[in-house]
């Protein structure tokens, strides 16, 4: 009985980079790619994420474009997953987010908080933080969409 050392041994070098490529291909294949806006004005109105509410698998990408300059996206505190960590984008620019823990997140547009730009981002299963996420207090117009937004799940 011959004793393999390891994967390569038994594929063959060329077999191990084979199944390597089909690993890394699954696992991009099975990642989806979204789009949110950063809007001046949108369906919704003025200083808005478009569209505000997205549900994605964990592993999904979400590329948040700044359409209209001034704008940024960031994580909400306490609106994110134990084990996620908090981000934020550049103002007036793109900035592409890879959403891995399950949960919902916040997302808000910092200098248009108070008015309102907010966006909720449920990845699998919601009812891992939701109920943490409905204790954040927010301000201004925030407070109001991000109600509507989280109502969505109820």
């Amino acid at each position: 009985m011959r004793k393999l050392g390891s994967l390569p041994d038994a594929l063959g070098v060329g077999g191990f980079l084979s199944a390597a490529a089909w690993l890394v291909t699954m696992g991009a294949a099975s990642a989806a790619e979204h789009e949110i806006k950063m809007l001046n004005k949108g369906e919704a109105g003025i200083m808005v994420f478009e569209p505000a509410f997205l549900e994605i698998a964990p592993g999904d990408t979400i590329h948040f474009r700044a359409v209209h300059k001034g704008h940024n996206a960031a994580s909400i505190d306490g609106m994110i997953p134990d084990g996620a960590a908090p981000w934020q984008g550049g103002l007036s620019k793109d900035v592409d987010v890879t959403f891995e823990v399950a949960g919902v997140h916040g997302v808000r547009c910092v200098p248009h908080y108070a008015m309102g730009m907010v966006a909720l981002i449920v990845v699998g299963d919601p009812s891992v933080n939701l109920e943490a996420a409905r204790r954040v207090e927010h301000r201004g117009k925030a407070k109001a969409r991000m109600a509507d937004l989280l109502a969505r799940l109820d």
